[in-house]
């Protein structure tokens, strides 16, 4: 993993018009090529700053602080501007891949769309990366397959076919937002090992976002724990897990059964195989 400076830099804090303080002290860096993990209970504003990294919230919300990417100030550019981050720079996944789809189209024109969204119209290219991410992400690129709807897939398989489009134009930013709550154990196993080879071989940066702790544990480099719009820990995986410094991170460990129904070693020892915190 690159130690050097941070890929992502945000310091910011939300208010809605009718819940002020929704994020309050949301300090959070990315590294280059770490997959940073971020917990918390529902309502802690965990998709709220996902949002906010990609300038998604809408006019409604007031949003102070700084959002560096790669040193670049994201908080001041145009909406034309900040179209060509979104999917170039940072891609987004979300937890309801048939809620993203557009179940109108077939899922090849879909990922063409996305593809002519940062470059020109080309098919021959356009059919090579495609077939080639797909490939990459486990699923068929025939032509049959490309011509499906949204609604002849599997969730599992839509969730790769979302996985596929963020890849298109090689982010150096994956943000998962609770990409494996709506797939069934083995899915989400499958997905999780997609995720860290992806990091590995495309050395991409993920932020992951998760309510699962288990999962987090077993994947990511670092661990941040948002409380109540509020960043209450951030640190190497293992050390939040085994040693937590805040008061509410060991609430939330103590409180999450699942965590603790494998045995320790299972998550305690997975940083030595080389997914989690070096």
């Amino acid at each position: 993993m690159n130690h050097g400076g941070p890929l992502l830099s945000c310091s910011i804090s939300v208010d809605y018009p009718a819940k002020p303080g929704v994020l309050r002290a949301a300090k959070l860096e990315i590294h280059p090529e770490e997959i940073l993990g971020l917990a918390g209970q529902s309502g802690s504003g965990k998709s709220t700053l996902s949002l906010a990294i990609l300038r998604l919230l809408g006019p409604q919300c007031r949003v102070r602080g700084h959002i560096r990417l790669c040193g670049r100030e994201l908080t001041g550019l145009k909406e034309r501007a900040m179209r060509d981050v979104r999917g170039r720079d940072i891609a987004l996944v979300l937890q309801s891949p048939h809620s993203a789809l557009n179940p109108a189209l077939q899922i090849g024109t879909q990922l063409r769309e996305a593809w002519r969204s940062h470059a020109p119209r080309n098919p021959e290219l356009e059919t090579h990366r495609i077939g080639q991410l797909f490939e990459r992400v486990g699923l068929p690129s025939d032509a049959a397959f490309l011509r499906r709807y949204p609604r002849q897939l599997s969730v599992g398989q839509a969730q790769r076919v979302l996985i596929a489009m963020a890849l298109l134009h090689g982010p150096k930013l994956l943000i998962a937002d609770e990409p494996t709550s709506a797939l069934d154990p083995l899915t989400q196993a499958s997905v999780l090992e997609l995720f860290a080879d992806l990091n590995r071989e495309l050395h991409m940066a993920i932020l992951l976002i998760s309510h699962d702790l288990r999962s987090l544990a077993s994947l990511c480099h670092r661990t941040a724990i948002l409380h109540e719009g509020e960043i209450v820990e951030c640190d190497e995986t293992r050390r939040v897990f085994t040693a937590p410094a805040n008061p509410y991170t060991r609430q939330l460990l103590a409180s999450t059964s699942q965590l603790f129904a494998a045995p320790r070693s299972t998550w305690e020892a997975a940083p030595a195989d080389g997914i989690c915190c070096k």
